[in-house]
């Protein structure tokens, strides 16, 4: 699939770049389980973990659980040092190391899990800003944290641009993440949108939109944006 230049690239992190090995997640599942008094299924451990449904909170109380009181018991059992260590880079990854522009990281994961992963996986200087989405920048597909990453990055909102304001730095980008919160985050703040089908429809149970729709990062071709080998 070829794709026009982008001047810059913003990436969601687990499901996109890395996912953690399934004996994990039930394990921690079962143990919030046991916190909670309420027993997860195989099948919504794995909906809520990779965020199939869209937002996790209107899934929880979907399934009558107080998202107050599933948040703190998960963070609570989450060891970020064993997460890191179970955790594994998508060898369609390997593309991000060699992008020759600008390149942000905006994910859900919480900083303290964050951290241990990327230094584990040795990839955190692929990007220019990393950016934690909290309360205080809002949650994709709330436009905030991508926001934050271009203000990191020294550039202009796209549509900050387009109403006729001075840009720092402007150009095309794309964010390019697993879920349907990344593709309205990318929306909302006026960049193109990849998305990557890493779980297939069926598992997901609806077709996620996107301005390019792959399956493996390899389906891209690209012409542009890689460094040399001199570099």
């Amino acid at each position: 699939m070829p794709l026009a230049e982008y001047d810059y690239w913003l990436l969601d992190l687990d499901g996109t770049l890395v996912d953690v090995d399934w004996s994990y997640t039930r394990d921690v599942f079962t143990r919030v389980g046991d916190i909670l008094g309420r027993e997860f299924t195989d099948r919504e451990a794995y909906l809520l973990w990779h965020g199939l449904t869209g937002n996790r909170d209107r899934q929880l109380e979907a399934w009558n659980i107080d998202p107050a009181e599933f948040w703190p018991a998960f963070h609570e059992i989450e060891d970020p040092q064993t997460r890191a260590e179970e955790t594994y880079l998508h060898d369609d990854a390997a593309f991000v190391a060699e992008l020759d522009c600008p390149v942000g990281l905006v994910t859900h994961c919480q900083q303290f899990l964050a951290d241990p992963v990327i230094d584990h996986l040795d990839i955190r200087d692929w990007f220019d800003t990393i950016v934690c989405c909290t309360d205080e920048t809002g949650w994709k597909p709330d436009p905030g944290p991508v926001y934050r990453a271009l203000a990191d990055l020294d550039i202009e909102p796209p549509q900050v641009a387009a109403d006729g304001g001075r840009p720092r730095r402007g150009g095309r980008g794309v964010l390019a993440g697993d879920g349907s919160n990344d593709v309205g985050a990318a929306w909302n703040a006026g960049l193109d949108a990849i998305h990557v089908e890493r779980h297939g429809y069926e598992k997901r149970g609806h077709c996620v939109m996107g301005d390019h729709r792959i399956s493996s990062f390899d389906e891209l071709r690209f012409d542009f944006g890689r460094r040399s080998a001199s570099d």
